[in-house]
């Protein structure tokens, strides 16, 4: 591994003669000489270290609402990066040739060039995604404090499954918004991640609202998984009772990929997963993958009116007349420009 992608670890504590890993919600306690769960901490004589900082696998100006993020900053771009591994074991993952691999350096990408190449490509903020962002935290703390000295947005398209300690550094660095994906019930999701708890993914997401971070939950549909309407509802619910029924919730269609070979999610799933959502009491629920659907647009949860309408990752309009809507004035949940 390259000498530019180790760097010293944060959020570490001894523990006889180990080290436990206080990044993500595993919490790993790696021997000396070992690997975490995710291969991206290593303990060095005691001392664990990161090998991945600033190693970048694939960057791209993104649409923010491919995230997706529908009620922050809609129409703007964010420049996105993802690096390596991931700390759950999906088989389905649809990132897998990045997320499944023994991270091997790919290019380096210094917080301050991040900055440059987000302003560069006119996009107005940053977006750390592709594969699980939490195993970058040392970069991406470093990349949001440039980024909010410089006026540009910051941006975690993630799994949710880190620590309150990580999640708090994130946050006093200057993280916005975060699309967190919620993967199923707790039995589901403890058996396709690999041992995950789905409740640490809940407590992120309530901390993150409770300290002003937009939040929105993406829940991609597998059949066989987590297409039960039980398990629908289930989500929703909690959305409402843990987060707010102002919180977007957004049911994607899976398509077979990696390990998982069960065919597509058919629209009739999608279609049912958004009246769910809705009969739960969520305000603002939408249709995934499925580029010009009607559940893809905003409309006004008080009167109806259709306020942004999208096509894809495009927005064909925005009506929304200073975050309220034109017609009711029914204020709209969200940061808008």
């Amino acid at each position: 591994m390259p000498d530019a992608f180790v760097q010293e670890s944060l959020l570490q504590e001894r523990v006889g003669n180990k080290t436990r890993c206080n990044v993500c919600a595993r919490r790993c306690v790696i021997s000396i000489g070992g690997q975490g769960w995710c291969r991206t901490r290593e303990n060095r004589s005691g001392q664990l270290v990161t090998l991945i900082y600033g190693a970048v696998s694939s960057r791209a100006a993104n649409p923010i609402e491919k995230k997706p993020l529908f009620h922050f900053y809609p129409g703007s771009w964010c420049y996105t990066v993802g690096s390596w591994s991931c700390n759950f074991g999906c088989p389905w993952c649809q990132n897998w040739d990045i997320s499944k691999v023994t991270p091997d350096g790919g290019e380096y990408v210094s917080p301050l060039r991040m900055i440059e190449l987000t302003e560069r490509s006119g996009c107005a903020g940053t977006s750390i995604s592709f594969n699980e962002p939490t195993l970058s935290l040392e970069w991406s703390l470093d990349v949001f404090r440039l980024a909010k000295a410089r006026g540009l947005y910051n941006t975690f398209v993630t799994n949710g499954y880190l620590t309150p300690e990580a999640l708090n550094l994130l946050i006093d660095a200057g993280l916005d918004a975060m699309n967190v994906d919620i993967k199923g019930d707790a039995a589901g999701v403890r058996k396709y991640g690999k041992g995950i708890d789905v409740n640490h993914v809940w407590a992120a997401c309530q901390l993150a609202r409770a300290r002003g971070v937009h939040v929105e939950i993406a829940t991609l549909i597998v059949p066989t998984v987590n297409d039960a309407p039980a398990v629908l509802h289930g989500i929703a619910a909690r959305i409402v009772a843990e987060l707010g029924p102002e919180v977007p919730w957004h049911v994607s269609g899976y398509y077979p990929a990696y390990q998982f070979t069960v065919s597509p999610t058919p629209l009739r799933t999608l279609e049912r997963a958004w009246h769910i959502g809705r009969e739960a009491g969520l305000e603002f629920v939408y249709v995934g993958n499925v580029p010009g659907h009607r559940y893809d647009n905003t409309y006004c949860p008080q009167c109806s009116t259709l306020l942004i309408e999208r096509h894809g990752f495009e927005v064909i309009t925005n009506g929304l007349d200073q975050g309220k809507c034109p017609w009711c004035q029914r204020t709209i949940s969200g940061v808008w420009q």
